[in-house]
């Protein structure tokens, strides 16, 4: 079969089917898995729609009857499940502050399968004004429709034959998450190999820290997010080790029997960090208030598509949406399961019944309520500049000061709550679970839209595609709680170990997470570090309006303030490997303009198949470590052993530590071989 563009309406296929959803679920495991992991480890996630969409085509190949929509369903219910992982930017602080253990399944199962479910709700009226009526370019929907096409292209459409002759790309991924894997386990597991170095410098009283990072997983992550968000970044590191460290620690003498290395950290941690924090939250409201007019225009579609979804009969298939009447049955049962998630959290406060239930009404409906705007707002804007670059921990951040400061205005009206240590406590536990429910929200539509973008471009039937994500949505929910006890009692949070025993250097920085209970925690005790957080605001306004300089002169330079205030937030071990994948990102794509120049060649036309080939490669490099630290913090969690499998003792760090730098800087020199041999047009 030629390449076709979609579907026709008259032509009815095979989409939501059982072996579709079983594989849906398979890769829901494998993907929610890695980005839970990445999250923590650095704060960011990944799109698994392209990488979902590959493994579906080829897998799905081995069936003569397999079709182009039923792969879009396979990448419709995965990619939900993946973007649910966006829940660990806020949950792990309930850990982190010591309110949870551990992570309770049941509560945690409802929190985020109902605000997921609730995202998808809230957007399906949004779906015929915005995706097909609307000129917004959703930039992941067309890519993911463009995959679909060209894999699917030789599969048959109406009984013929299919001819299986074109490569889907599952080769490039496997090659990444093979290489990925093998050399995640030897320095993770075996311990042959070291994750980072670390050069400590002191210039007269000042520090100075040299650090690189050896993830292959962040070398992928960083290829991913290219060079202007890397620059910025690397900007943000050396603000942090370059400036203000050496900076504080000029200021007083290291105390006595102290390292170099735990005295400069430890300034970094309890006072850089709130630099960044305050970077971070600026550029968070600078982003908001940017699309406050499109975020709007989404809040009016949507208001004014309410009771205008339809499923009748009489019109064309591609533009049969879930019934009205069961997005509302289907939403006030998510109501209900919110409300006894909530119930079930709040039930070992030792409440009176009265305060319980009104702290409950207050959490369900606020979620509810600010869930519905911030899932409008969410949809127009992944629409507008595409679901990676919409700022869901932005707006985690400005919800978790909403909920805190509005919560305390509440209960500080109780009878002597908040006059107690518990009662504080329990304050900014509830400010966390209620953020973390619109941060289901919000990420599921932000993704949702342009899933169903995917599914209009091919010709696959509304309805079913939404019940899909609810598909994903689910399945998304049951593999995040054990993926995150498992990691928890494996490697821990960055100030928050379950053993006494354990590596902190291991530690999953959670860094989201970090923060905003840091600003929750502020809220409630008056014990924010205010003067580092107001002089990282400060630097985030200076770095706005240079960005806003930079836009007007024209040109690729940009300064997203975001990325730098990220910068200083993370572990300079986390930074310096996400800037390398920038870096190569940008050596290969100048490389390949340069080869477009020579063949005269039109550049996209030149670099569209490498440029797929690096999006493969690197995703499999992310999914490969990320389920090898996965693994083996179950072989961790087994064995009750720090490091259960290691070959070597303390007394290999030394040569570990450049084994893993050159098989690093070979496996980089690899990728970038792989990518520029890709024949193009």
């Amino acid at each position: 079969m030629a390449k076709f563009d979609r579907i026709p309406d008259a032509m009815t296929l095979p989409e939501l089917t059982l072996r579709g959803v079983i594989l849906g679920a398979l890769i829901t495991i494998v993907f929610t898995a890695s980005n839970v992991y990445l999250g923590l480890k650095i704060g960011l996630t990944f799109s698994s729609a392209v990488p979902a969409a590959v493994i579906s085509m080829t897998v799905l190949r081995m069936f003569k009857d397999a079709n182009i929509l039923e792969n879009n369903m396979v990448q419709t219910q995965a990619s939900a499940a993946g973007t649910l992982s966006a829940i660990i930017f806020i949950l792990p602080g309930l850990v982190m502050m010591g309110h949870w253990q551990g992570f309770p399944f049941w509560q945690t199962l409802g929190i985020c399968a109902a605000g997921g479910m609730l995202g998808v709700m809230f957007t399906i009226p949004l779906r015929h004004a915005m995706v097909v009526q609307g000129d917004l370019p959703y930039p992941e929907g067309v890519a993911a429709a463009e995959i679909l096409r060209v894999g699917s292209a030789d599969l048959a459409i109406a009984g013929d034959e299919p001819v299986k002759k074109s490569a889907t790309g599952m080769a490039d991924i496997m090659a990444g998450a093979v290489v990925s894997a093998v050399v995640g386990f030897a320095a993770s597991g075996l311990r042959i190999l070291g994750d980072g170095i670390n050069l400590w410098f002191s210039a007269g009283p000042a520090v100075v820290r040299l650090s690189m990072g050896f993830s292959l997983a962040l070398l992928g992550a960083g290829y991913l997010i290219g060079i202007v968000a890397g620059m910025a970044m690397l900007l943000g590191l050396l603000i942090a080790w370059g400036v203000v460290v050496p900076i504080l620690t000029s200021m007083h003498d290291i105390p006595r029997g102290m390292t170099l290395a735990n005295y400069a950290t430890g300034l970094w941690s309890r006072e850089v960090r709130f630099l960044g924090a305050g970077t971070i939250g600026v550029a968070a409201i600078w982003t908001l208030g940017t699309l406050f007019k499109p975020m709007m225009e989404g809040v009016k579609t949507s208001f004014r598509a309410i009771g205008g979804a339809t499923a009748r009969i009489d019109i064309a298939r591609t533009e049969r949406d879930m019934p009205s009447h069961w997005i509302i049955v289907i939403s006030l049962v998510l109501v209900a399961i919110l409300t006894v998630t909530f119930g079930a959290f709040l039930s070992s406060g030792r409440l009176t019944a009265g305060v319980m239930w009104g702290l409950v009404a207050y959490g369900v409906v606020f979620a509810f309520i600010f869930g519905f705007l911030i899932a409008a707002a969410c949809g127009y804007m992944a629409g507008l500049i595409g679901s990676s670059a919409s700022p869901i921990s932005g707006v985690g951040i400005v919800a978790v000061m909403m909920v805190s400061l509005l919560l305390l205005l509440l209960i500080s009206r109780d009878d002597g709550l908040l006059a107690t240590e518990s009662g504080k406590q329990l304050g900014i536990a509830l400010a966390i679970f209620t953020t973390s429910a619109v941060v289901a929200v919000a990420a599921i539509a932000n993704d949702n839209l342009q899933d169903l973008k995917t599914g209009w471009l091919v010709g696959a039937t509304p309805w079913k595609q939404q019940v899909a994500l609810l598909i994903g949505c689910v399945a998304g929910a049951l593999v995040i709680p054990p993926v995150l006890e498992l990691l928890y009692n494996a490697y821990g949070f960055a100030g928050a170990m379950p053993r006494a025993s354990m590596d902190a250097g291991q530690a999953l920085s959670a860094p989201q997470a970090t923060l905003m209970t840091a600003i929750a925690t502020g809220i409630f005790t008056h014990q924010l570090n205010w003067t580092m957080t107001m002089i990282g605001a400060v630097l985030g306004v200076a770095m706005i309006i240079i960005d806003g300089i930079l836009k007007r002169r024209g040109g690729v330079a940009r300064l997203p303030v975001m990325a730098v205030g990220i910068g200083i937030y993370l572990p300079p071990t986390v930074a310096s490997a996400l800037v390398v994948g920038a870096v190569l990102a940008w050596v290969i794509e100048r490389m390949l303009k340069q080869r477009a120049e020579k063949s005269g060649v039109p550049f996209a036309d030149h670099a569209e198949g490498p440029n797929r080939r690096g999006v493969l490669i690197a995703s499999g490099l992310i999914v490969g470590e990320s389920l090898i630290g996965v693994l083996m913090a179950g072989v961790i969690g087994l064995s009750g052993k720090e490091a259960p499998l290691a070959l070597v003792g303390a007394d290999f760090e030394s040569a570990a530590r450049w084994a893993g730098l050159a098989v690093f800087v070979l496996v980089a020199i690899a990728f970038a071989r792989c990518v520029l041999g890709t024949r193009t047009a």
